[in-house]
């Protein structure tokens, strides 16, 4: 017992038959990846260059892709890797700092939306006061603020786990995730009420000051002329939908803790998958998509490659 409560290397055996497919993960997850890289930083490019996008929308649209760069390098490197490895471990100390980075940077997207939202909803609710009130020194305290905030709140169960023993040495999972918690001998108490108040700090409270922005916004478009409905709809449905999905992802990350024993592997491998996969190109092709300025310069760079 006293070998087993000494885990340094943890076992991920979340994979569904890695030795067959092997390769076949690797191109998908290789893939995947370079498109993400490509997609995401393709329109922060663009936004950095041009200066009519230099406005607080574009900014929080770019702090959004570039944070959903981090997101999927905190995960994919390491993927990689195990993909092509014959063991698919970990260290204890590295599965900890995968999970700080990955909740952290997973509570600065929901933050970065509300920093959407809350300019949203400033420009179409209170447009004469827009100018004053989202300042260059706003914007660069809610960016400030929307990366150091989940740091430091997630920082706090990653130290009360770094002493704490595991009496067990296989993840369920590909990366780590919430369910690392259930290696641990023992449950923790204070890092179950970090963990709480981590979840409402970083996910619901931002969550419903979202949905009472929008809500606002619906009712002040409704009771406006045709212009304001239409720039509501072209500038608020794109962030709804990126809310939406990766408010998806997070009730699935939250609800398989407490389901992992009935949870087939399989549908847990491919679950997981999702929110590495598809969320981090969602972002890019709904922002390149629906935003109009954004979709006419990626339309102008795409016709001058044409050309050359």
């Amino acid at each position: 017992m006293d070998d087993e409560a000494n885990v340094t290397y943890i076992t991920l055996s979340g994979y569904v038959e890695v030795q067959k497919y092997r390769y076949l993960y690797f191109l998908i997850m290789f893939t995947v990846y370079i498109l993400i890289l490509c997609c995401n930083f393709t329109i922060v490019c663009l936004i950095w260059m041009h200066k009519n996008l230099h406005e607080p929308m574009y900014v929080f649209i770019a702090a959004l892709l570039l944070n959903s760069v981090l997101y999927s390098t905190s995960v994919y490197p390491k993927l990689l890797i195990d993909l092509l490895s014959e063991e698919q471990i970990i260290s204890y100390s590295a599965c900890l700092f995968q999970f700080f980075q990955f909740y952290s940077l997973g509570g600065s997207e929901f933050l970065l939306l509300s920093a959407m939202a809350y300019d949203r909803y400033v420009s179409i609710c209170k447009p004469l006061q827009y100018p004053t009130i989202m300042r260059k020194t706003t914007i660069s305290i809610f960016l400030v603020l929307a990366w150091l905030l989940p740091a430091c709140q997630i920082a706090v169960p990653v130290i009360l786990s770094a002493d704490m023993k595991l009496c067990y040495s296989t993840l369920k999972a590909i990366f780590c995730n919430n369910s690392f918690y259930n290696l641990n001998c023992v449950s923790s108490r204070a890092r179950s009420i970090f963990g709480v108040f981590a979840l409402l700090n970083l996910v619901l409270f931002p969550f419903l000051f979202i949905l009472f922005t929008y809500t606002r916004i619906l009712i002040i478009s409704y009771q406006s002329n045709r212009n304001v409905r239409k720039k509501a709809a072209q500038t608020c449905l794109p962030h709804l939908l990126v809310l939406i999905s990766f408010s998806c992802l997070c009730a699935y990350d939250i609800i398989i803790v407490r389901m992992e024993s009935d949870f087939p592997k399989t549908a847990r491998f491919i679950m997981t998958l999702q929110a590495v996969l598809y969320h981090p190109l969602f972002n890019p092709i709904i922002y390149g998509l629906k935003m109009k300025e954004i979709n006419k310069h990626l339309k102008r760079l795409f016709c001058q490659a044409k050309v050359i």
